[in-house]
């Protein structure tokens, strides 16, 4: 018997077939890749805006059992820590308010891989805190002030070090890469939060009320 030899066209891919199968494939992973990328730091960003968050209110807490003031308007004498952070210690203001913030983890940003969280607040320092605190910031008298938010400022293109920082509404002041890629979080007096590009950093910094924002970065 002859073999019979069937006229219908085979399923192969054709070599033009395949090489737009891998075309499309590419484009659909291009697509995808920064997605996928950023889905971390939209995470972290959020965790570090939450931690912001609480500590906001951890200052109206504070704030409710002393005088209607924040604790770097209150004396040391009188479980405040105006004196210490005065002198740019940025520790002694939230253990100032450990009672209200239960614990030092939400002091420390996700994204930030160059400090460690402290255990307890007897043992908390500098190398665990990523927050600044804003020196002159009494109360939500002035609620746009800057209360709290990410210490990754640079001010004509040099990061800042720990210290007392002043901002004028002029200060060329912007963010670091670190972080936030170039964004950040800040939690003004009232106790809300603005995640801010560099453009609404400088704005926000326009809107404050003051001429002078001094800030204690750790």
């Amino acid at each position: 018997m002859k073999p019979r030899f069937s006229k219908k066209p085979t399923n192969a891919f054709t070599l033009v077939e395949a090489l737009v199968v891998l075309v499309i494939i590419a484009i659909l992973w291009a697509l995808l890749t920064p997605a996928l990328d950023n889905r971390p730091t939209k995470a972290t960003r959020i965790a570090c805006v939450n931690n912001l968050k609480q500590i906001g209110i951890a200052y109206r807490l504070w704030e409710g059992d002393h005088g209607d003031k924040y604790p770097m308007a209150v004396s040391v004498a009188n479980g405040g820590s105006m004196e210490l952070i005065a002198a740019g210690n940025v520790t002694a203001c939230f253990q100032a308010m450990s009672n209200e913030l239960y614990t030092p983890k939400i002091l420390l940003c996700p994204a930030d891989t160059h400090q460690v969280s402290a255990i307890d607040f007897s043992t908390l320092n500098n190398s665990n805190i990523s927050y600044f605190v804003g020196l002159d910031v009494t109360n939500e008298t002035n609620p746009q002030m800057f209360l709290s938010g990410d210490d990754n400022f640079a001010i004509g293109g040099v990061p800042v070090k720990s210290g007392v920082v002043q901002l004028l509404t002029s200060t060329p002041v912007t963010w670091t890469k670190a972080r936030h890629k170039f964004a950040g979080n800040i939690g003004l007096a009232d106790g809300s939060v603005e995640q801010l590009t560099t453009n609404g950093l400088q704005q926000a910094l326009q809107q404050t009320g003051v001429a002078t924002n001094r800030l204690i970065i750790p």
